[in-house]
């Protein structure tokens, strides 16, 4: 039991070192929590997405994914733009930030947009593909040869591990999403909308920018 334990552990660790940091994907998804504005299908669309790339990675799609480098720079681009684009909208939010009134409907956004701007930040961010499938990837078929002759089957250890970096990203998606509300007293003020819009812009122009120069 504790010996099918430690792969669950370590990719449950591994996941949260990966997803818990300020990216384009975790800021959207604190705004719309914030806003108390589809919350639900925004953290299922980002953990779903997430599953996938996960149990692609954890079957071997990473080494796929380093032989096709022309749609990495397809997607790269893409992205970029893409990133840009969401980078000057939310400066100009900073430049006219409005307090937030949960029971208004002032400047919501649609389902069909929440969605479709989560799927984008999701499936157009090469840095998604790097830490899920590439990086997840590698690191459960490390611990699967690690576990080679040991009590517990190696692909069995690879798939513990991958289960563990799923049950991160849920756990994620949901405390960022469902728990932001907590913050919104503090977002009643325009000031703290015109910080967090402004952190927004710039989290989503540098990782833009660096589609763009190849980092």
């Amino acid at each position: 039991m504790l010996a099918a334990l430690s792969p669950l552990a370590a990719g449950l660790a591994a996941g949260l070192s990966l997803i818990v940091a300020i990216g384009a994907q975790n800021a959207f998804v604190l705004r719309q929590g914030l806003r108390r504005e589809h919350v639900l299908p925004v953290v299922l669309v980002c953990a779903l997405s997430d599953l996938v790339l996960i149990a692609a990675g954890t079957a071997g799609l990473g080494a796929l994914v380093t032989g096709a480098p022309a749609l990495l720079t397809v997607v790269r681009w893409g992205g970029a733009a893409f990133l840009l684009t969401l980078a000057a909208l939310a400066a100009r939010r900073a430049l006219r930030p409005g307090g937030l009134d949960p029971a208004s409907g002032a400047g919501a956004t649609s389902a069909r947009s929440a969605v479709g701007t989560s799927l984008a930040l999701t499936w157009l961010n090469p840095h998604v593909y790097l830490d899920t499938v590439l990086l997840l990837g590698s690191l459960a078929a490390g611990y699967a040869a690690a576990h080679a002759g040991g009590a517990v089957d190696p692909d069995a250890a690879r798939w513990l591990f991958g289960a563990g970096a799923m049950v991160a990203s849920v756990l994620w998606f949901t405390a960022l999403g469902f728990g932001a509300r907590l913050l919104a007293p503090v977002f009643v003020r325009p000031g703290a909308w015109r910080v967090l819009d402004g952190a927004i812009a710039v989290v989503m122009a540098t990782i833009g920018v660096s589609l763009l120069l190849g980092g």
